[in-house]
């Protein structure tokens, strides 16, 4: 992505204004995982457009220095961090054994002592850690955002009901909307970033 110098120059105006105000907008992705792609041992439905958009998002905002963390849950096989969204150095990653990744883990500790007061929320399964991480995140006062086309989640069966993807998708991001989190999707969030982002 190309920028021109009226854009760059938001962009610093942003990091200036951020760090007078001691709140920052940092990117959370969860869970995007190899266990969840092709091959793994609990494959989602459309794992790779969702995972490749966490990339889109991630490219961004380590070109503007915005924060980054890394959530990944400790199952094996297939555990690590897929290579669409691979932590590089200075990034914080979080190892979970819970659905929320806020419990019996460093991750508020760390947000607060990084001053932040937005995230970016994205990743895998939608109805199940990233919702859980949106709820939270909105009750320990943080302001979300769900990128709601860089999460993936799967089928599920009720007794004899077969829940499609889909469904089970959309009706999580329909009751996160609004209440815990305001829903957008990667391209309006890159498209209007300076919108979006404090």
């Amino acid at each position: 992505m190309r920028y021109n110098v009226q854009h760059l120059l938001i962009i610093i105006l942003l990091c200036v204004f951020n760090m007078l105000h001691g709140q920052k907008t940092a990117l959370l992705i969860i869970d995007v995982q190899d266990f969840y792609f092709p091959g793994g041992r609990l494959q989602l439905e459309k794992p790779e457009e969702a995972g490749m958009n966490a990339g889109l998002l991630l490219d961004h905002f380590r070109k503007i220095a915005l924060p980054v963390y890394h959530v990944r849950h400790n199952f094996e096989p297939g555990g690590n961090i897929h290579h669409y969204v691979k932590p590089i150095n200075g990034e914080s990653v979080i190892s979970k054994d819970e659905v929320n990744v806020f419990l019996n883990t460093e991750l508020l500790d760390i947000l607060q002592g990084d001053s932040v007061g937005q995230l970016v929320i994205c990743g895998m399964q939608t109805h199940m850690c990233v919702e859980a991480a949106v709820r939270a995140a909105h009750d320990f006062g943080f302001s979300c955002l769900l990128v709601s086309d860089a999460c993936a989640t799967r089928a599920l069966q009720y007794e004899e009901h077969i829940i499609p993807a889909k469904n089970v998708h959309f009706s999580t991001i329909q009751t996160l909307k609004d209440t815990y989190a305001k829903v957008i999707t990667t391209e309006e969030l890159l498209r209007e970033f300076n919108q979006f982002i404090r």
